[in-house]
């Protein structure tokens, strides 16, 4: 049973990006009008606090222009961003920005009240975990961006959970103690090698920083509480970071 969640959250990785899976309508009315806004200025708050702004003309037309955002079965927001073509986002603040778009059209499908508590604990994971790395590189625009983009990817998850909730429920009775221990210590190793070969930093520097690393560990180990958190924490680390 143990597997079940990590199929599910790889499930992208076996979809390809394929237009016909995109309902572009036929009416003269454009088949996701009802995402439309009516105000004259619309603004998206991410998790982590960032802000866009639309004007209502603009907004509307991006609705139109990304009927990604609306299938009836959502990929990942990489595998979105990489299929979509449209140059408007091409540079990497532009990413954030899509990125930024896709969560707030996932979590109003989601349910913005349903998953609030699991929604902010995978945030808070994910957010450490890059946080582990950011410190380990000495920061990185790679880290940054990663940041922005996390709380797309955690509204991801919590679509693919809420679509299998029987089988994430079923993965809440296991006793975890001993795999989140291995992943735990894990963390932390990487957090003792790589200051083993860190000799930019000395003294009270460095048990400073050391320090603060293993903060962010403390942090995932209070947040993960059960194996439906730990495989999140799990297949976000090992999917993003494995090059570090």
């Amino acid at each position: 049973m143990k597997k079940i969640f990590l199929i599910l959250l790889s499930i992208e990785s076996l979809i390809c990006c394929n237009p016909k899976n995109i309902d572009k309508g036929s009416s003269k009315r454009p088949v996701n009008s009802k995402y439309y806004t009516k105000l004259d200025t619309i603004t998206i708050t991410t998790e982590i606090g960032d802000t866009i702004r639309y004007d209502k003309k603009k907004f509307n037309t991006l609705v139109d222009k990304h009927p990604e955002f609306f299938q009836d079965f959502p990929e990942s927001p990489d595998k979105f961003y990489f299929c979509s073509g449209n140059t408007e986002f091409a540079s990497e603040a532009g990413q954030d920005r899509y990125y930024i778009l896709y969560t707030h059209f996932l979590k109003q499908r989601n349910g913005f009240e349903k998953y609030k508590e699991q929604r902010k604990t995978l945030n808070e994971i994910f957010s450490n975990i890059n946080s582990i790395f950011a410190y380990a590189a000495y920061g990185g625009t790679y880290f940054g961006h990663q940041e922005k983009r996390i709380p797309a990817y955690a509204e991801y998850v919590i679509f693919l959970s809420s679509i299998s909730l029987e089988k994430k429920n079923s993965l809440d009775h296991y006793d975890i103690s001993q795999q989140k221990q291995i992943y735990i210590q894990s963390l932390r190793q990487i957090i003792e090698d790589e200051n083993k070969i860190d000799f930019e930093t000395v003294g009270q520097e460095k048990i400073d920083r050391i320090k603060k690393m293993n903060g962010f560990v403390d942090e995932i180990e209070n947040l993960i509480t059960n194996t439906y958190y730990l495989r999140c924490a799990q297949q976000f680390h090992y999917q993003h970071y494995q090059q570090f």
